[in-house]
């Protein structure tokens, strides 16, 4: 067993006292946050004595940091006062801000959907618009729940000042004590309704139980932050004074580096970024990290062209292990299906990749499988586990060739990509498809809202 149980942290938040102080403090001498490793006898809480904000006498507060995939870096921290047996916990990121914000749309239809596990960082703002309910952003401290510890957690913030409420104005009271019953009620799911998870800093994620299938459930929209959002999460935006260059063969024939930190352990590292042409297709931007400290490496792959005018979609039929050997570019608005696995990986899951077939399929067993965040620990069940691990074992047959299956590349933007093995001539086992995007396709990338011709009239 885990030394220092997630469940722990889980139910009813009370956000009183914050151990800012003592976090960076801990911080500042544990550099590294290594992952939650259930036989490291080394990874125990550190315990510090803080001040009891309820009764003033001293308690102590326990730390421990770790990484939870998805969630990045988190710190967790739990106070306890042995003298008035009063009692604060919360999770506070401790990672980077992600490159794009994240909507997640949950429709709960029943009391299983309230056991759902939640990641919520303290950037997310909550709302069920059936109830007219917000929990703005920044008004909670980060934490790891479920859908039913949320509204729990709603409830009695709300009952929190009750009393007093009560008898200073007995109306407004009665009225939130009518509110509290309607949250309550939810958590009967007697009616479905929804429950939407907006996080500017990409942070929060939602469980979905079906994995590795498609959540019909649930709809993840990622996003580019507007100015306001990044006033708010403080980011600076850096004004490059130097003039561009305009030379494109100059930019083609080189290789620009710059600074950056690392994905996984934040360390400072290089990324390298150059124009490629890939035949029989376009030209794409190719970027590629590579970090000295933990050795971690990653590329990312974005579209060098403009949106097209139709989609894409690309169906390979798998005949031979050869074709594991394929190139592949997979934009960020490329979803991935597997349909004899009813598997869709939706788009920007694993970002923009210019890599094999073979390379995305290992990809997907990694994402799916070996960095799910709920096949260890406290969150993890053995049904939950057999099943994922098939999955994988699955995947393996498909990359050997042992398996008859079609992979699927559908690109509403049409900047994705397979390599045709047979060039110029056409491919016997591929199929490539243009088609006309749908209004909510076009309002996913951003087209219907943009003018293209006579933007300059008033």
């Amino acid at each position: 067993m885990c030394p220092f149980s997630l469940k722990f942290f889980r139910g009813h938040f009370n956000t009183s006292v914050s151990p800012s102080a003592t976090v960076r403090y801990f911080v500042a001498r544990h550099p590294l946050m290594p992952d939650i490793n259930p036989e490291d006898e080394d990874q125990q809480p550190t315990v510090i004595e803080s001040l009891c904000m309820n009764c003033y006498e001293n308690g102590s507060t326990r730390l421990l940091l770790t990484k939870i995939p998805f969630f990045k870096e988190i710190i967790i921290s739990s106070f306890t006062c042995p003298h008035c047996n009063w009692t604060n916990t919360e999770i506070q990121s401790a990672g980077r801000i992600q490159e794009q914000g994240v909507l997640y749309t949950l429709q709960v239809k029943t009391k299983e959907d309230m056991n759902r596990e939640v990641v919520k960082s303290d950037s997310a703002s909550t709302r069920i618009p059936q109830l007219d309910f917000e929990i703005p952003a920044f008004t909670q401290k980060g934490s790891l729940s479920t859908i039913e510890g949320l509204l729990d957690r709603a409830v009695a913030g709300l009952e929190q000042d009750q009393p007093i409420r009560k008898a200073t104005d007995p109306a407004v009271a009665e009225k939130i004590e009518k509110f509290i019953e309607r949250l309550k009620k939810l958590k009967e799911v007697e009616e479905e309704f929804t429950l939407i998870i907006d996080d500017p800093s990409g942070n929060s994620f939602i469980e979905n139980p079906s994995a590795p299938q498609k959540d019909t459930a649930l709809t993840v929209t990622h996003y580019k932050r507007m100015p306001e959002h990044n006033a708010v999460l403080g980011i600076e935006e850096e004004e490059d004074d130097k003039k561009p260059v305009n030379d494109l063969d100059t930019m083609r024939n080189e290789v620009l580096v710059f600074n950056t930190n690392c994905p996984e352990c934040n360390a400072p590292a290089n990324t390298n970024m150059k124009l490629v042409q890939i035949p029989h297709f376009k030209e794409v931007i190719i970027m590629a990290t590579n970090c000295d400290s933990c050795r971690h490496r990653t590329n990312e792959v974005k579209s060098g062209g403009a949106t097209e005018e139709l989609g894409t979609r690309i169906t390979l039929h798998l005949t031979d292990p050869s074709d594991m050997s394929r190139d592949l570019l997979k934009s960020e608005t490329c979803s991935v299906l597997i349909p004899e696995l009813e598997f869709e990986l939706g788009m920007a899951a694993l970002g923009g990749k210019f890599t094999t077939l073979e390379g995305l399929l290992k990809d997907i067993k990694d994402l799916i499988v070996s960095k799910n965040p709920f096949m260890c620990g406290d969150s993890s069940t053995a049904d939950r586990a057999e099943k994922l691990e098939l999955f994988g074992q699955t995947i393996d047959k498909i990359i050997a060739g042992e398996m008859d299956v079609h992979i699927i590349l559908d690109d509403p933007a049409g900047n994705s990509y397979l390599q045709n093995v047979y060039a110029p001539d056409p491919d016997p086992e591929m199929k490539i498809e243009k088609y006309t995007r749908t209004f909510e396709q076009n309002e996913d990338l951003g087209l219907n809202d943009m003018k293209t011709e006579g933007y300059a009239e008033k």
